[in-house]
């Protein structure tokens, strides 16, 4: 749903503004369903609202029951930057002040130990036949390991398409990258194996078009599905879950294996100055403040070598409490 129907006092302006931060190559899919939610909300409440008043903004952003504060935060920020778009055209609007709602308890990533991550995966290999997803038990041992083994995002690896997975050399083609970023990732030679075995399992005759983890329909696999299957297996592989929000999470494979990176260099005395860059384009960073968060990380996950990096590289490492910059 690229442009939704719009009704409200805003809609001609929620339009304009939608199509805008489109053509200059955002999908904006999220943000455009907000601002459908915040165009309801003026048709039942302030359907003759000729300015964004500071009444309707803060009516708008006021906490629902069970919200998380994040969420809160969140839609506070679209209309933020929806009120400055109107401000630009010359129309009256009230800007909620940046950061007037604080942050909420950030997550603390998991990091998985190397125990943790044979436990689990000896569990994904024991994935049983499900007729409902019948390659379920061949995709799941493979799909977890290449989200940990490559750093992927759980929806840059489920949209992935048979033709995006190169088995000759190894290297996967991310095309559904966060922010539309594309990048190449290699794969390491025991993956690239496990690939070239499933893929004679699952695509003997796919369409290259096709997904590359397909479910029965040759739809992608979908993130409930990985998500239960994730729950599943951390259960029995003994790793506690704290709850909905707590953790651990899918995405904190991703986190590990920025850690296991950093860490390793970091004992074998790599230079970090060469190799952050590296790891950036490996993850598919915009900023270098997303790959430096990792130095935090690793710091505060193993003590023995925080000394080693705060002397050589205290100036690169961000002060921050839990949270981090990514959260799918």
């Amino acid at each position: 749903m690229n442009n939704p129907n719009y009704y409200g006092p805003f809609k001609v302006y929620i339009q304009n503004y939608v199509e805008v931060k489109q053509a200059l190559g955002y999908k904006y899919l999220t943000v455009a369903l907000c601002l459908k939610r915040f165009d309801k909300f003026t048709v039942e409440n302030h359907n003759s609202a000729s300015d964004l008043t500071k009444e309707i903004v803060m009516a708008w952003c006021s906490k629902k029951p069970h919200e998380k504060q994040e969420n809160l935060r969140g839609r506070a920020s679209v209309i933020r930057q929806f009120a400055i778009y109107l401000e630009n055209l010359g129309i009256e609007a009230y800007v909620i002040p940046k950061n007037h709602f604080k942050s909420g308890e950030k997550y603390v990533p998991h990091i998985y130990s190397d125990t943790e991550l044979l436990r689990f995966f000896k569990e994904t290999d024991q994935c049983n036949y499900c007729s409902l997803c019948p390659n379920r038990h061949l995709i799941m041992p493979l799909i977890f390991r290449m989200i940990y083994s490559c750093g992927l995002r759980v929806s840059e690896a489920r949209l992935l398409k048979v033709q995006d997975v190169d088995l000759k050399n190894g290297i996967l083609t991310i095309n559904q990258s966060k922010k539309d970023n594309s990048r190449l990732v290699p794969m390491t030679d025991e993956l690239t194996k496990k690939c070239q075995i499933y893929s004679k399992q699952v695509h003997r005759s796919s369409n290259p078009e096709g997904y590359f983890f397909p479910m029965i329909d040759d739809k992608p696999l979908t993130h409930g599905n990985i998500y239960k299957n994730f729950r599943k297996f951390l259960w029995k592989a003994g790793i506690s879950h704290g709850g909905k929000g707590i953790g651990p999470r899918i995405h904190d494979f991703r986190h590990s294996f920025a850690v296991h990176c950093l860490k390793k260099w970091s004992l074998e005395g790599t230079d970090l100055m060469t190799y952050l860059p590296i790891l950036r384009t490996y993850l598919g960073h915009e900023s270098f403040d997303e790959t430096a968060y990792y130095l935090k990380l690793t710091a505060d996950v193993f003590p023995e070598i925080t000394l080693k990096l705060e002397r050589a590289y205290s100036e690169l490492i961000p002060v921050i409490e839990g949270g981090g910059y990514e959260t799918n």
